[in-house]
Order: C-alpha cells, then sequence, then structure tokens
C-alpha cells in the first residue's frame, strides 16, 4: 500500500512519530503540557443522565399503565446514584436520591396527581444532573 503524504501509513500507531511537519509539537503525547490523570472519577454522571432522559421521555406517559417501567427504572438508577454519592461521601445528593427513590418506588406509590407528577419529573431530572455532576468519588476508592 502506498503512504500517504504527510501522514503515516493507514492503521499505524502515533506512538514514535515525531513532532514535525504535520504536528504542532504542544499536541505531542510526551510533552510537558500533557494533563494529568484527576485524582477523582464521576461514576455517578452515567446514570443520572439516564435518569434525566427517562424522566423527559416519560412525562408523556404518566397517565398510562407503562409509567410503571419508568418508575422502575428511576428508582433503580436513583438508588445507583445513591451508592456513589454515598462512596463519593456526598451526603446531601445521598439524601436526595433516598429521596427521588421513595417518592417514584413503584411498589408502595405517593398519591401524587398528574400535574404535578409532572412537574417532579422535571424537576427530579435537573436534580438528577446536578447530582451527576457534583458527585466526585476518589480514584482510591475506586480500587478497593
Amino acid at each position: 500500500m502506498a503512504a500517504r503524504k504527510g501522514r503515516p501509513p493507514v492503521g499505524s500507531s502515533q506512538h514514535g512519530v515525531p513532532a514535525g511537519a504535520g504536528r504542532p509539537a504542544a499536541a505531542s503525547p510526551t510533552s510537558s503540557s500533557a494533563k494529568a490523570t484527576p485524582a477523582f472519577t464521576r461514576p455517578a454522571l452515567a446514570p443520572s443522565l439516564i435518569a434525566a432522559i427517562v424522566l423527559l421521555a416519560c412525562v408523556a406517559i404518566i397517565d398510562s399503565s407503562g409509567f410503571v417501567f419508568a418508575r422502575w427504572g428511576v428508582t433503580v438508577l436513583a438508588l445507583i446514584v445513591l451508592v456513589f454519592a454515598v462512596r463519593g461521601k456526598t451526603w446531601w445528593a445521598a439524601v436526595l436520591m433516598a429521596a427521588v427513590a421513595v417518592c417514584w418506588n413503584p411498589l408502595v406509590t405517593v398519591p401524587i396527581p398528574g400535574q404535578v407528577w409532572a412537574a417532579l419529573q422535571i424537576l427530579a431530572a435537573a436534580l438528577f444532573i446536578v447530582v451527576g455532576i457534583s458527585v466526585k468519588v476518589p480514584r482510591e476508592a475506586d480500587a478497593s
């Protein structure tokens, strides 16, 4: 296969290629300006975003029988985020996620009218996003 002009061959690794013709020196992975790995992770971000999507998507089906599945999903995701909040010692987030898990619990339902429930869905979606961004778990806690 013929080499491409100014670029390494297709499928080759970028490691060991000198920073010269096509790349600036700052983009080199061995430069001193490379960012270090942060001391924390945000493990609650993915389940929080999924829960926010479920909450916003299911506002339209609040009065249908399929809403039970949305309640199960939100409850499970709230408990997952609750575990990450406890691991990250973000206690206010743990309390709020416990409250969401109780309110969206499909086994023991909380009697809330439809319009209030729709507003709570949007509020809980925003809460999930804030908690997902706020909860930081130290990396050394991940190893144990």
